[in-house]
């Protein structure tokens, strides 16, 4: 076979027929989305007269997992400042033993 045989035979992956993938939706369409994901705020920022305390657990339980893992401020939407003090008071809490280090420790 010649060189330009071998050329015809395959379509290089430049050519409009050698491209495979569905192409990508526009950002209108992805828009209009069956369910509207409401935004996250942080309720601190919200209602200033709410406090975070190392020696209230039920609150600090809200933002604990039931492996007892610290949850993220992306899943909470607590802003960073206030993510922060959650995560001082939460590890002040344990040393008290007032909230669990892992499940395993019970009441």
């Amino acid at each position: 076979m010649s060189e330009e045989t071998k050329s015809e035979a395959r379509p290089s992956n430049n050519d409009a027929g050698g491209d495979r993938r569905p192409a990508r939706r526009p950002a209108a369409a992805a828009a209009g989305r069956r369910f509207q994901r409401r935004r996250k705020f942080c309720k601190y920022c919200a209602d200033v007269s709410l406090k975070i305390d190392h020696k209230d657990p039920g609150m600090l339980g809200q933002f604990i997992t039931e492996r007892c893992k610290i949850l993220p401020s992306r899943v909470t939407g607590t802003c960073a400042k206030h993510q922060r003090q959650i995560t001082t008071a939460i590890k002040r809490a344990r040393v008290l033993a007032l909230l669990a280090f892992t499940p395993l420790h019970h009441d």
